[in-house]
């Protein structure tokens, strides 16, 4: 096994695009690292350079102890696993896993003996005969992996793998990718769009944004304490509401104000963010996740926590209500979240924020995690409650997180 390690990576393409730029980051020996961020973020092309597949227009890729710039791919002792597997239709799984070992001129019995062991792994020992058409997409997902695992290489690159498989498969797959990868422990750098995988998969998480590193972190951590907005907007599904608010002092006490409501915040999160002291009769961007928004419970909020809203949709999830509901409040605009709204198909931030209307104007959409057996509809007002120790707050001209 070896380490994976960027040092101030650059790509930059012929027609002058940069799709990385300076990304210095490493993978430590037998980490599970997931890159993830926005389809052209530059994502896929850092794999690519690690694999050898793209040259390195700055910096250095050091995989073990040696600098691999101008190390040919197939010298770099890696193995990746392609969107497409890239599975030869002509030989059966077999010969499919064994294909880079008979190009290694590895002996005949040692090659049975690691496609065997390999394939009992994999739970394809009684496929081994079958050609790639008469398998499941979940089990040709199993031979690409195959092929990578039974090299035995210093690290794996993995490019999107689950994303052609159906939503109940990947569910399935990306278990059996976690149990494999834990038991093997060999170093993985793995690309995905999908957030979920990124979060279930990941030792530590590097999110991407017009190639350049946002955050690198524990998933829980990127989740509990996203660096800036972009981050706080990409993880967490449902994302997490976003919305200007102003931080003043009502009766010596600090409140935000939502647009015409205030909500009193919590005194451990001020103490945890006393950078907050300097933005005082300031506007911030105000962050809360759908599920610190949820309806009151008898003796849970004081009223100063309580948002008013209009219900304007409601989605049942079986084990939550998703209540999306309007307030009189201003959304945020910013580099960030024009970007996480073109990812989300929308055509402008404000259709990602439910705002069909001109920029700045009210109201604002809010998305609440309710109890699925909440008695709502559309049209009606609601109070919802805000769990203020766990609010996020952020700079709106940096867009960095306010500690």
């Amino acid at each position: 096994m070896a380490d994976i390690a960027f040092h101030d990576v650059g790509k930059v393409y012929d027609d002058g695009t940069r799709a990385v730029d300076a990304l210095t980051l490493e993978v430590s020996d037998g980490e599970f690292l997931v890159l993830v961020g926005p389809s052209g973020c530059g994502k896929t092309t850092a794999l690519r350079m690690a694999a050898g597949l793209e040259d390195v227009s700055e910096g250095a890729i050091r995989i073990g102890p040696r600098v691999v710039n101008d190390v040919p791919a197939r010298d770099r002792d890696v193995a990746m696993v392609f969107q497409s597997y890239a599975l030869y239709p002509h030989l059966d799984v077999f010969d499919n896993i064994a294909f880079g070992l008979r190009l290694r001129k590895v002996r005949g019995d040692e090659i049975t003996a690691r496609v065997d062991r390999t394939a009992r792994t994999l739970g394809l020992a009684e496929h081994l005969r079958r050609r790639p058409g008469k398998l499941s997409g979940g089990q040709r997902q199993r031979v690409a992996m195959g092929r990578a695992m039974v090299r035995e290489p210093a690290a794996f690159l993995m490019d999107e793998p689950l994303s052609n498989l159906d939503a109940k498969l990947r569910v399935q797959m990306r278990a059996e990718l976690a149990r494999n990868s834990r038991r093997l422990g060999v170093t993985t750098l793995y690309v995905t769009h999908d957030q979920t995988e990124a979060m279930t998969l990941g030792h530590r998480v590097a999110v991407l944004k017009k190639g350049v590193l946002q955050q690198v972190a524990a998933p829980q951590v990127l989740y509990d304490e996203p660096a800036n907005i972009f981050v706080a907007g990409f993880i967490g599904s449902p994302a997490m509401n976003l919305v200007r608010a102003r931080l003043m002092v009502q009766g010596g006490e600090p409140v935000l104000a939502v647009g015409s409501q205030t909500i009193k915040p919590h005194e451990r999160w001020l103490a945890s963010r006393p950078a907050l002291a300097s933005y005082i009769s300031q506007e911030i961007a105000l962050g809360i996740r759908p599920e610190e928004l949820t309806e009151p419970r008898p003796g849970s909020v004081a009223g100063s926590a309580l948002l008013h809203a209009r219900v304007e949709l409601t989605e049942g999830l079986g084990s939550d209500l998703m209540v999306h509901a309007a307030v009189d409040a201003t959304r945020v605009d910013t580099d960030d979240t024009r970007e996480l709204a073109r990812d989300s198909g929308a055509d402008t931030a404000e259709q990602a924020a439910g705002n069909p209307d001109a920029p700045g104007s009210a109201p604002t959409i809010l998305i609440g995690r309710f109890n699925p057996r909440t008695q709502v509809r559309e049209g009606d007002m609601v109070a919802m409650a805000v769990e203020t120790e766990r609010l996020h707050a952020f700079d709106l001209g940096s867009g960095k997180a306010i500690r």
